[in-house]
């Protein structure tokens, strides 16, 4: 695989890295828990929640590449572009737009459930 040097090179990589529905669920789950994680650790000053955070976003997300995906994550070759990216993913799943930012890094749509 070739470098890649830019974000905007980076995005469609990333989303043909998460080309199936169920990776995208548990990192979804993961960013969650580890967003929610946050807050309280924010409001309790609960410092010693700080690793949980770490695990929850990423424990998530590295079992569904091994399981589901069966590919590397790409926290390991790009841990920022990643961690932002996951993000990213995220906030277009809220949003509704998921599935138009999948099209255009060219993930085609899982077929239906009959």
């Amino acid at each position: 695989m070739k470098t890649i040097k830019t974000y905007a090179e980076f995005w469609p990589y990333y989303l043909r890295e998460h080309a199936q529905p169920a990776t995208r669920g548990w990192h979804y789950v993961g960013t969650g828990l580890a967003l929610a994680l946050l807050i309280v650790l924010i409001a309790t000053q609960n410092w010693l929640l700080i690793p949980l955070v770490f695990v929850c976003g990423y424990f998530f997300a590295w079992v569904s590449h091994g399981l589901i995906e069966k590919n590397k994550p790409a926290t390991f070759t790009y841990p920022l572009w990643s961690l932002g990216s996951d993000f990213k993913m995220l906030f277009h799943f809220l949003t509704g737009t998921i599935g138009r930012e999948l099209e255009k890094a060219g993930v085609k749509p899982a077929p239906q459930a009959e």
